[in-house]
């Protein structure tokens, strides 16, 4: 992987993290929490969000292989049937 792709991905990471602390934050203070407990609720919120994205991700992914597969035959010389 080239440095300038490093580059591009370590600043899409950023921006989504912190799109998310910024919306956490947003909620928290709607919420009427204010002070410290702010910046603790905003960083709650912001780790379960990311947590569930880092699990939302590959079970997506898992998912739409199991799709795949059954719709999809492992045999080289069958060919799925057409409508034509």
């Amino acid at each position: 992987m080239t440095k300038e792709r490093k580059r591009v991905f370590v600043v899409a990471g950023l921006v989504l993290i912190l799109s998310i602390v910024v919306f956490s934050f947003v909620i928290a203070y709607m919420g009427g929490v204010r002070g410290i407990g702010l910046l603790g609720i905003s960083f709650f919120l912001t780790a379960g969000v990311v947590i569930v994205l880092a699990q939302l991700i590959p079970a997506s992914i898992l998912f739409c292989m199991m799709i795949r597969s059954l719709f999809s035959s492992t045999r080289g010389g069958e060919v799925p049937i057409r409508a034509t």
